[in-house]
């Protein structure tokens, strides 16, 4: 046994979420990925943590865990070049801040509707080097434990978040190769 190996430390419950039910993923983003960000939002002490996917122009929630006021619907999205995701992955936003109101009062980060205290935020990368789109978490005020160790731990579930997502994708595509063509559809020459 790994001397340091804890059960309870959060990359272990994260990895063991990931790959528990990877043969019974469905879609791009399945019911495990919303036990682990139900998991993240409740270690790290955040008020929303969600998946966004780039797609279109649009930042789109794909999972979203969050409190009882629902402020993101799953589905729901806006433009991209209006989020702050897209400016973390572009470099105008880091990935940790631990106090995001100067920054929203210099005009650096963009105006929301709710009040964002600490945010933090990292891209997920398929492993086939594709952006996908962004894991992130925010609480509505500055939490004061928040460190860049949460940011560390958002960057390893990003990145097996990319490894679900690709090889979901990846199994889609192979059955649609294995789908046998309808009747009729494949025409010999004469």
């Amino acid at each position: 046994m790994l001397q340091d190996y804890d059960p309870d430390d959060l990359q272990v419950r994260v990895a063991e979420l990931m790959v528990a039910t990877a043969d019974e993923s469905d879609a791009h983003l399945d019911g495990c990925i919303h036990d682990v960000l139900k998991l993240l939002r409740a270690k790290m002490k955040m008020d929303v943590v969600f998946v966004s996917e780039f797609t279109g122009g649009q930042r789109v929630f794909r999972q979203v865990e969050q409190g009882p006021e629902a402020l993101l619907a799953e589905g729901a999205g806006d433009p991209i070049e209006e989020s702050w995701c897209q400016r973390v992955v572009d470099g105008r936003l880091p990935e940790f801040i631990a106090d995001a109101k100067p920054l929203q009062a210099a005009g650096v980060a963009p105006a929301t509707p709710f009040s964002i205290g600490t945010h933090i935020s990292t891209p997920v990368k398929l492993p086939n080097g594709e952006l996908y789109g962004t894991l992130c978490c925010f609480s509505f005020a500055p939490e004061g434990d928040a460190s860049e160790a949460d940011l560390r731990k958002l960057r390893y579930t990003a990145e097996l978040t990319g490894q679900r997502l690709q090889a979901s994708r990846q199994r889609a595509l192979d059955a649609l190769s294995l789908q046998p063509l309808a009747e009729g559809r494949l025409k010999r020459p004469s």
